[in-house]
């Protein structure tokens, strides 16, 4: 019997062009949200409270008269920098960390992988909330908090990375010229090791997008009435008998983000497995 090799399945092109698309129109509308949507998001109106969506208010209105459409997209810019920061913070420590790991010795490797052994032990909300439990509630202590579950990964790809790199033929040349292991670092392990590390934050972007609107949804981040994806979606809930449009549209902000970044990541490391191959 001849043995079939099963190949992933291709995202169709069209796919990433639309994930594309919408990663790009929620980076403008964290950028500039007032070129998508008109008013500003804390106008409340109790007359217009609890409208369903129509022509004057497009996604409907929430209990305080609030415009859902002009709170989704002024709420980008804090989901968005919440994902984004916890991702740049995490990559940052997780770096430092495999770097130690990877160069520092026997010793300091044993020591820096258990300590990532045990972040990786603990489920990630709940060391999230443990965190925030120390530091407190905010949203520069949100994005801290998902940086200290999310940067395991990043340290373990780090350090396997580098003990692939720092055994290969142009490394060893380095060093037999006299390169100091600084500028070794700095010149050949870090820019080898950094494409697949990129590429795996693109993708876990989406886990951190949805990890701070978790916390935003348990009152542990951005205070209201700031506009938040997570928070939008908590005060919907106690209204969705009668008012759906509130949860439902930024649940699907929420959703449709995460999957759009998903998929260009895959995407991304798709294209960049195939040159490394």
């Amino acid at each position: 019997m001849t043995a079939v090799a099963i190949r992933p399945r291709r995202i169709p092109r069209a796919g990433v062009w639309a994930a594309s698309l919408f990663v790009a129109v929620v980076a403008l509308a964290a950028l500039l949200p007032a070129v998508l949507a008109h008013g500003s998001p804390s106008d409340v109106d109790a007359v217009a409270a609890l409208r369903p969506p129509g022509a004057a208010h497009l996604l409907g209105t929430d209990a305080n008269g609030r415009d859902v459409l002009t709170r989704i997209v002024y709420g980008a810019r804090p989901s968005v920098l919440a994902g984004l920061g916890a991702t740049a913070l995490a990559v940052a420590a997780g770096t430092v960390l495999g770097l130690l790991a990877a160069l520092g010795g026997r010793v300091l490797d044993e020591v820096t992988m258990r300590l990532v052994d045990v972040l990786l032990a603990l489920p990630g909300l709940l060391l999230a909330l443990l965190v925030i439990a120390v530091v407190g509630p905010g949203t520069f202590n949100a994005i801290l908090a998902i940086a200290a579950y999310t940067l395991p990964s990043y340290a373990r790809l780090v350090r396997a990375q580098t003990l692939v790199i720092r055994r290969s033929g142009y490394v060893e040349a380095a060093t037999s010229l006299g390169l100091t292991r600084g500028r070794i670092v700095l010149r050949h392990v870090l820019p080898n090791a950094f494409a697949p590390l990129l590429v795996v934050a693109t993708i876990e972007v989406g886990t951190a997008l949805v990890a701070a609107a978790s916390l935003s949804f348990l009152g542990l981040g951005p205070r209201p009435p700031a506009p938040e994806w997570g928070a939008m979606l908590s005060q919907g809930r106690d209204y969705f008998s009668v008012a759906w449009w509130m949860a439902i549209f930024p649940g699907l902000a929420i959703t449709l983000t995460v999957l759009s970044v998903t998929v260009v990541g895959r995407h991304l490391q798709r294209r960049v497995e195939g040159r490394l191959a």
